[in-house]
């Protein structure tokens, strides 16, 4: 069986240090003695790598690290920046940046990568500046709405990525409210509907996705309306001039149903319905006694 290459990190760390160490406090001579350490703890890698390839690859890794600290290049400084939801921590964990990591051994590809798979960084940037420092700067994906799906609420971004579980944060309480399957993959398209027209945004307690066609909302007064698929803007505008005009959304009732592109339909409430059936046997019994 063919023997797997060395690890990429073993690599760059022999080509930097070709370079770089001869120009150290040990000069040659450390150069070549780093050499021997690294190679020697690749030799280490080939020999438990059966069945032990984790513990192979990091004690070569540290192996490679030391080696590197010795000659100075022990990363001494990592300067941070653009981090509000996310932890310097979590940034040097996700970084697989160590107390004994060597800049050697950092790829910023890599690193970069790494950082960009969080699921509150859209966006990293990884610099190192030898012989000891490393900058990282982050761009935060911002809380959007609030995703509702199978009793779980999350946070979500723009692009309806998952970036948190709600908690009582002060940031997250006035986020729009969506609820059901593929209602994160659509968020953007209802709540920025909704922010053209204010008058019917302020009474909306949630968006329900509807068979990922249509939406339904939900407001605050326990009304549903009942949103038709495609572009909601001329629904939104015709219920806005109706409450304005008719006062219809302080009325007795449970929906208003603006599927249809020529009329608005209206269900009472049970007791609305009641009392307008009362009021018109009432007016068919006083119509037949007049005619009596």
């Amino acid at each position: 069986m063919r023997e797997p290459p060395p690890p990429r990190r073993i690599a760059l760390f022999l080509r930097r240090m070709t370079v770089r160490l001869g120009a150290s406090r040990f000069g040659r001579r450390g150069a070549a003695l780093l050499s021997l350490v690294v190679i020697g703890g690749f030799t280490a890698y080939g020999v438990v790598l059966g069945g032990h390839v984790e513990e192979a690859h990091e004690f070569v890794v540290d192996m490679g690290d030391a080696a590197a600290n010795i000659a100075g290049f022990k990363i001494a400084q990592v300067n941070l920046s653009g981090q509000n939801h996310v932890t310097p921590s979590e940034i040097l964990a996700a970084a697989g940046i160590k107390p004994t990591t060597s800049i050697l051994f950092v790829n910023a590809d890599e690193t970069r990568a790494r950082l960009e798979s969080m699921p509150w960084i859209a966006s990293a940037s990884v610099r190192k500046l030898y012989p000891d420092r490393v900058d990282i700067h982050v761009v935060e994906r911002e809380a959007y709405a609030l995703w509702q799906m199978n009793g779980q609420i999350n946070v979500i971004a723009k692009d309806g990525t998952p970036i948190a579980p709600y908690s009582d944060d002060p940031r997250y309480v006035n986020l729009p409210i969506v609820v059901g399957e593929g209602a994160q993959e659509q968020v953007g398209e209802i709540v920025d509907a909704l922010a053209r027209v204010p008058a019917v945004r302020d009474q909306v307690r949630a968006a329900i996705l509807v068979a990922e066609r249509r939406w339904t909302l939900k407001l605050r007064n326990g009304i549903d309306v009942r949103l038709p698929e495609g572009p909601v803007d001329d629904a939104l505008l015709q219920l806005a001039d109706l409450d304005r005009d008719k006062k219809l959304l302080t009325r007795d009732i449970t929906i208003v149903d603006l599927r249809l592109p020529d009329r608005v339909v209206v269900r009472l409430s049970d007791a609305a319905a009641d009392a307008r059936a009362q009021m018109l046997k009432a007016r068919a019994k006083a119509k037949k006694g007049g005619a009596a």
